[in-house]
């Protein structure tokens, strides 16, 4: 028979984990570059833009539309990896609680 008392405890555990984990994001840091390291973007594992670097040697260039192309390269490659990395967080925290189902994407909680 189906055990809802139990299923709601279990629930409130993974509620917990998961807090726990979504605040260990902000400690996880990611760094990407662009342009073989001209331009480096770092991210948080909350996906949130944390500093970005552009070397000198671009910063006068006349092309501008190349800065602009490798300034989104390198936010992009570090959002992803941060993404990546936050949900090998959150897999870890909340292992033997949460199923592996193929395709939930633990990143629909909020992260």
């Amino acid at each position: 028979m189906f055990d809802m008392f139990g299923m709601m405890g279990k629930m409130k555990e993974v509620q917990a984990k998961m807090k726990e984990a979504q605040e260990k994001l902000k400690d996880i840091t990611v760094t990407a570059e662009s342009g073989a390291g001209l331009v480096k973007a770092t991210v948080n594992g909350q996906r949130k833009l944390i500093k970005i670097e552009i070397d000198d040697s671009i910063l006068n260039a006349n092309d501008q539309d190349m800065v602009n192309d490798l300034v989104v390269a390198a936010v992009n490659n570090a959002m992803l990896t941060a993404a990546e990395r936050a949900q090998e967080e959150i897999k870890k925290s909340t292992e033997g609680l949460i199923p592996n189902i193929p395709g939930l994407d633990l990143g629909s909680f909020g992260l």
